[in-house]
């Protein structure tokens, strides 16, 4: 063997070294690449995690600092109780088999997390009453404050006492979120009384008032 076939066959040893070098740093890249991936994730994450909570520190201060008299605020704790149980009702109306599982509003909000079939129900709730998820947790957070004490009055007691509710809210709520949240509940109920109404004065008058057995 001369001097030039063991030059050659020592280079394509060298080669092949260099190429596996070259193999394990590309592996060794793509592993470093995917673990920033996940860190930057996890980052971003965490990020809207302390975003959420910090927004939900803001809306428990403004909840708890509402300025109303007592009867203002019954009057907008009925529309938040009203507004939480009709949603309730319209996802066991699209969900008909699990009435039983879903007594409140409260087991759909835990159970949508895993369910996929519950939370895409849900959804497609709020987004037919034209809300969203930053509302409920809103109209949460107040009727968890004030649910223990507050009262609930139907529209014509609340007629009687707050003409104008939006000026109301829109001049005495001042967190954007719970603002917006109040807004819309007085705005779902309103809705579905007026849908109501052309119904109510259709209906025959003998089904308006109520028999009286002799």
């Amino acid at each position: 063997m001369n001097n030039e076939t063991t030059t050659l066959i020592s280079l394509k040893e060298a080669m092949k070294r260099v190429d596996h070098k070259l193999q394990a740093l590309e592996a060794h890249f793509k592993e470093l690449d995917f673990i920033k991936d996940n860190l930057t994730q996890k980052f971003e994450d965490h990020s809207k995690t302390l975003a959420n909570q910090g927004a939900q520190d803001e809306l428990w201060k403004a909840v708890l600092s509402l300025k109303f008299t007592s009867m203002e605020l019954n009057i907008l704790y009925s529309y938040v109780i009203e507004v939480l149980v009709h949603l309730h009702t319209c996802v066991l109306e699209k969900l008909p088999d699990l009435v039983r599982s879903l007594p409140t509003l409260a087991s759909i909000l835990r159970r949508k997390v895993k369910n996929k079939h519950i939370r895409v129900v849900w959804e497609s709730v709020l987004e037919e009453h034209g809300l969203q998820e930053g509302d409920i947790t809103a109209l949460c957070i107040f009727f968890v404050a004030h649910g223990n004490k507050a009262e609930h009055y139907i529209a014509k007691v609340r007629q009687m006492y707050i003409r104008d509710i939006n000026f109301m809210i829109s001049n005495m709520v001042k967190n954007q979120a719970l603002q917006d949240g109040l807004l819309k509940a007085v705005q779902v109920i309103e809705k579905g009384k007026a849908e109501m109404a052309p119904q109510e004065k259709k209906s025959p008058l003998k089904e308006l008032i109520p028999s009286v057995k002799s």
